[in-house]
């Protein structure tokens, strides 16, 4: 390991794109701390006691900026759920947006340009309601006297602050090591873990005589967040090979083809992506809903669609599932798949080209993606419930959608690290 670790810096190329990334993770660290200008910080001291129900999720995603009310409070979920509506589109919903998914890069800088539009869209509205919900969850006390103006002046601040998170997760992917997206995600939820830690010693262990059965607790908490990740990094690396055998050809002089391939399906190969998209996506019809905080149908949003209610549960599990569907089958086309396999004179075994063999991915496929998706959700709220049958505080989010997704980004950044090294014939983390 440590051999591993030295030869990283060897690589100039490598050692750029590591120390890159940690400068621009280090600025958004810095900017999580900047307040928005003209609100009352005092209110703030009430956080841990108010609306932590509610706000708790995304101000673990936003690396604790939420509960400051920082530049970054709204974070990068409106470019996440931008992300979402353009996938969604690009399914022959708009017929313009299909061609450009099949037009290569081209076509998806166009998409990309457009996702960056909805991302401005989508994070003035929530900004609004981010400072709506806040200012009446603390009684009107953190804007006094707030008009439509100083909600606007906020809703710019924050969505600059998305815009500005959306840029350096851009220039992550492009000239630092990762998805930058994820990237900064997985900053958000580590950087919440020394609190999460303090919140649950404070209240298993301050002010109780019941030391042992804290202790007791404390042993199964770390138990369970072990084999989740166990789990998480067995499925992970878990694919199903289908057997793949080209025919010979000839060409010239040359014979080509002849030789025995496989193609390796992974079990979750859509990886935490279906459960950031879930959880940004039920999130979001709560947070417009704090425009009208205070009328029945919106505390009913509110009261009943958050990810640990048994409505918002059942919500969550399937947007998991179906988003696991969408995006395994988005990335891995078995139509495409087996017409190219057919164009290199290539076949599996007992299944005859074109139709036959689409068909035969589409079905091994469904069968695979089905197992990862059910494993997703059952991660996702497995701690939730364990959490509320320990007592835990609801403020702290160590659950299985958290776990999921630092332990999949360090896998799929670790894998990134790994083929650089193998490329410069150097031992990496996994292939020893």
């Amino acid at each position: 390991m440590f051999k591993t670790l030295s030869n990283i810096w060897k690589v100039e190329d490598l050692r750029k794109r590591i120390l890159f990334t940690l400068f621009i993770l280090l600025i958004y660290r810095i900017g999580s701390f900047i307040p928005v200008p003209g609100v009352n910080k005092e209110v703030f001291k009430q956080v841990d006691q108010a609306g932590t129900e509610l706000f708790g999720l995304l101000n673990t995603f936003s690396g604790g900026a939420l509960f400051q009310f920082s530049i970054f409070a709204i974070g990068i979920t409106p470019y996440i759920t931008a992300s979402i509506i353009v996938q969604l589109l690009t399914m022959d919903v708009i017929p313009k947006f299909a061609e450009w998914a099949k037009e290569g890069e081209n076509g998806k800088r166009k998409l990309a340009q457009i996702t960056r539009y909805g991302t401005i869209i989508l994070g003035l509205v929530q900004g609004f309601a981010t400072a709506i919900g806040f200012n009446r969850s603390y009684g009107n006390e953190m804007i006094v006297g707030a008009t439509f103006v100083d909600y606007l002046v906020i809703a710019v601040i924050l969505t600059a602050g998305t815009a500005f998170l959306m840029w350096l997760g851009e220039q992550i992917t492009e000239r630092g090591i990762g998805n930058g997206i994820s990237i900064l995600i997985f900053a958000a939820i580590a950087a919440g873990l020394p609190g999460h830690i303090r919140t649950i010693y404070t209240d298993q262990f301050v002010g109780t005589e019941q030391i042992f059965w804290g202790i007791a607790k404390i042993v199964a908490i770390v138990a369970v967040v072990i084999a989740v990740i166990v789990l998480v990094i067995f499925v992970q690396q878990g694919i199903r090979k289908i057997p793949v055998q080209y025919a010979k050809r000839v060409v010239g002089r040359k014979m080509y083809g002849g030789q025995s391939t496989h193609i390796p399906l992974k079990v979750n190969g859509a990886g935490v992506i279906p459960v950031i998209f879930a959880v940004s996506l039920i999130m979001f019809p709560i947070t417009i809903a704090q425009f009208w905080a205070g009328k029945d149908w919106a505390d009913w949003i509110i009261s009943n669609l958050y990810y640990d209610k048994p409505l918002g549960m059942v919500l969550y599990v399937l947007l998991i599932i179906g988003f696991t569907f969408f995006y395994t089958f988005v990335q891995i086309n078995p139509v495409q798949m087996a017409d190219q396999m057919k164009k290199n004179g290539g076949y599996i075994p007992g299944i005859r080209p074109g139709k036959p063999t689409s068909s035969y991915l589409t079905r091994v496929m469904s069968r695979i993606t089905l197992s990862g998706a059910i494993f997703l959700a059952f991660i996702s709220v497995l701690p939730v419930a364990l959490g509320a049958l320990a007592g835990l505080p609801r403020t702290v989010q160590l659950g299985g959608t958290s776990l999921l997704i630092v332990v999949g980004v360090a896998l799929d950044t670790m894998k990134q690290i790994e083929s650089q090294l193998i490329k410069r014939h150097y031992k990496g983390f996994i292939n020893k």
